[in-house]
């Protein structure tokens, strides 16, 4: 089971909060305002009142053990830049920070998010079904519960055949294309890669380091296939 932080509990960290745990994770939520930390203790796992500015605090509050951090205090820049220095700089795992501007974005990257999130261009459903599962790299919705994904393969899936794998009979899903990064030497002497899509895979195709693969089906079953549950 996948384990996260939330610090800052506005509209938008509440809501990350409930959706990371109604995808089956842990979540602590925290926040200095003791109000908003009563009001999500009963929906997520742990809930803490500290302010994460303070890096005692927050070095004991169990969050650098956990898999990934979201910083939800956009309208707060000041704040929500020193907590993602603090983070950084005392080791914790994977930082997501929500920003209100590219620029504000960008000033959150350099100081240590790993990911930044506007606001006004992803909803925090989305972020939480990428956060569970970080292999996604791009979605398409086709139909009413149904979507296209590409997605880096699984530790696990890597240097075995799709025959060996039974992706159709363990998920209900179905890889229909595996692009692969093919090295070569350009006229100038460079080393660079050009992309090839096998778009007819067949069982004794082997998934190597560095693929993409192109999975069609239903939502909840391709979100269990790239989770490898």
């Amino acid at each position: 089971m996948k384990q996260f932080a939330v610090i800052g509990l506005g509209t938008f960290g509440q809501r990350i909060a409930r959706a990371l745990m109604q995808k089956g994770s842990e979540v602590v939520a925290i926040d200095k305002d003791a109000a908003k930390v009563e009001s999500v203790k009963d929906d997520v796992t742990r809930a803490v009142c500290l302010d994460a500015t303070q890096e005692e605090p927050l070095a004991r509050s169990g969050v650098l053990d956990l898999d990934a951090v979201v910083v939800a205090m956009g309208e707060h820049m000041e704040q929500a830049i020193l907590t993602t220095a603090l983070l950084k700089r005392l080791g914790a795992g994977y930082i997501v920070a929500r920003a209100a501007s590219a620029l504000y974005a960008q000033i959150l990257r350099d100081v240590g998010a790993d990911r930044t999130v506007l606001i006004e261009e992803q909803m925090a459903d989305q972020v939480a079904k990428t956060m569970v599962a970080p292999d996604i790299i791009d979605q398409l919705q086709l139909s009413s519960g149904h979507s296209l994904i590409e997605m880096k393969p699984l530790r696990e899936m890597v240097g075995r055949k799709l025959s060996e794998l039974d992706i159709r009979h363990r998920y209900k899903v179905n890889i229909i294309a595996i692009k692969k990064r093919i090295p070569f030497i350009a006229e100038d002497g460079e080393s660079s890669f050009k992309e090839t899509t096998n778009d007819v895979p067949g069982p004794d195709d082997k998934i190597e380091t560095g693929d993409v693969l192109v999975v069609v089906g239903a939502d909840e079953e391709l979100e269990r296939f790239a989770q490898g549950r």
